[in-house]
Formats: structure tokens, C-alpha cells, sequence
């Protein structure tokens, strides 16, 4: 595969997923964080998105479920480079019906060079980081250029 390097934007779009058993925590880490996520634009999967909007007054776009197909649009925004950052609060203590899309959406992240958080400590890490908030290079796969060697 050939890669080519984009900017992402100092604003950038956060994917915002948590199964039942975290959503309370990635909404405690949310509000921690709020006057940081303000800055940028949310997007979250069904019932995440709702509680969000609801407990911290952040504007999010709301996807559907994850089981029902949420975990699938995110991913379909990864691949149009329309999301920048991926805070996903998994439970990897309870197995989860749509597995097969939980892991799917990590394996697009990975392809498409994006940084990911499963946890409190690696999206606090994430959200801290210099370049949350400024312009920065990173290289992801040149589908044109792939397509070109196809044909």
C-alpha cells in the first residue's frame, strides 16, 4: 500500500463510543473534559450521543446504535477522513453481540492512521497532548494511487 500524508485540522472530529457497561465513565470523562471537547465536533452512536448531549449540554452528532449500525457509520467516516480522533470506552470484560463490528471500526482506525483511546488513561493522554488542538501531519493509505495500480 502506498500512503500520503494529510493535516488534520486544529478542530478536529471526535468519534465518542462506549458499550452499556462505560458509558458512565465516558460521560464522567467527557464532563471532565468538556471546555477541550467544546472546541471540536462530536460525534457519538446512539444512546452515547443522546447522554452526552443530555448530561454535558455538547453539541453531538448522533449516529445510530452500534449494534444496529453506528460502530459501521463511524467507519464510514473514518475512511472519508471525516473523523479525527477515536475515544471507544470498550468493555473487554463482556462479550458484545456485534463483536464483529467493534472490531471492524478498530481495524479502520488502525488502517487509516488515526489515534484511538479505549480507556480513561489513554484518552486522557490523547485529550493532553499538544497536538489535540493544532494541525499536525499523519500518513494514511493513497487510495487513488492504490486504485491506479489496479487498473
Amino acid at each position: 500500500m502506498e500512503y500520503k500524508t494529510i493535516q488534520s485540522n486544529a478542530q478536529k472530529s471526535v468519534a465518542l463510543v462506549a458499550h452499556d457497561n462505560m458509558k458512565a465513565s465516558l460521560i464522567e470523562w467527557t464532563n471532565t473534559h468538556i471546555e477541550q471537547l467544546r472546541n471540536h465536533q462530536l460525534y457519538a452512536t446512539g444512546t452515547t450521543g443522546a447522554l452526552i448531549a443530555k448530561q454535558t449540554g455538547l453539541s453531538v452528532s448522533q449516529l445510530i446504535s452500534g449494534p444496529l449500525g453506528g460502530d459501521q457509520q463511524i467507519g464510514a467516516l473514518i475512511t472519508e477522513q471525516k473523523i479525527d480522533v477515536l475515544i471507544f470506552f470498550w468493555d473487554p470484560l463482556e462479550a458484545q453481540p456485534h463483536d464483529p463490528d467493534v472490531k471492524a471500526l478498530l481495524r479502520l482506525a488502525a488502517v487509516w492512521n488515526i489515534p484511538v483511546a479505549c480507556n480513561i488513561a489513554s484518552a486522557d493522554l490523547l485529550i493532553t497532548s499538544s497536538l489535540f488542538g493544532q494541525v499536525f501531519e499523519r500518513k494514511v493509505p493513497d487510495y487513488q494511487r492504490y486504485i491506479s495500480s489496479r487498473t
